[in-house]
């Protein structure tokens, strides 16, 4: 594999792993922004009280954050290690059994109609390690270049469900207050828009058919909390 062939490929290895990383952090941020919403909607219909929605919006933004970032480094790690342990696992055969790798990748090259004379000259272009990494990549669809970290993915779970869920916590604040809930509303759905309109481009997908569903399911989730603190004229999360 030639040098700047290496550069291409590590840099289409860290594009798509920083694409991953945003998409992610976007969907955290809906989140956060529809079950923190939810929460301060529902206390707010049922209490006036600003310390009471207060500690309610503050309260589930931290649980929310931390049960975020807890449940994406718990399965991150998992993922890491099944990977890391199937990298070694490969690496051990292959020392043991170097011709075996590339008889792989010439098997597969062939299936995909290369001729069995190029299949046998590009495999002994392979320098030492390309054999490993054509067979993690190839045979289990795994990239050691883009193996997941969980501290990252854990801290940018917290993040971005933290920077979701603030919005609607700041707007009940900062709203008068015979408007607090109307404004959270109009804020939380304009959040939606933005979020689902960023995740539908990174997913390269319908924007309009996306933000639709973030704006009635928002609706929808908001409007349901509302009417229970209506209904009960107290909180019951």
């Amino acid at each position: 594999m030639s040098d700047e062939k290496q550069v291409n490929e590590h840099t289409r290895s860290l594009v798509v792993t920083r694409l991953s990383w945003l998409r992610a952090g976007v969907l955290g941020a809906n989140d956060g922004l529809i079950s923190t919403a939810g929460l301060v909607v529902g206390v707010a219909a049922a209490s006036a009280d600003i310390q009471d929605i207060t500690t309610a919006g503050i309260a589930g933004l931290t649980a929310g954050a931390i049960s975020m970032a807890l449940g994406e480094y718990v399965s991150v790690s998992t993922q890491r290690d099944t990977e890391t342990a199937l990298i070694a696992k490969k690496r051990s055969l292959l020392k043991a059994h170097p011709d075996e790798g590339k008889e792989w990748i010439a098997s597969f090259l062939r299936e995909r109609g290369v001729s069995a004379k190029t299949a046998s000259l590009v495999i002994e272009e392979f320098r030492d390690g390309e054999v490993l990494r054509a067979l993690i990549r190839h045979g289990f669809g795994i990239n050691e270049q883009e193996i997941a970290n969980p501290w990252v993915a854990a801290g940018s779970s917290l993040l971005s469900f933290s920077f979701g869920a603030a919005l609607p916590v700041i707007a009940m604040l900062l709203s008068p207050t015979d408007l607090r809930i109307q404004v959270t509303f109009i804020g939380v759905l304009i959040g939606l828009a933005l979020t689902g309109g960023l995740s539908a481009y990174l997913g390269q997908s319908s924007k309009r058919s996306a933000v639709i569903r973030l704006l009635v399911g928002g609706a929808l989730a908001m409007a349901t909390t509302y009417g229970i603190g209506q209904l009960l004229g107290t909180t019951a999360f």
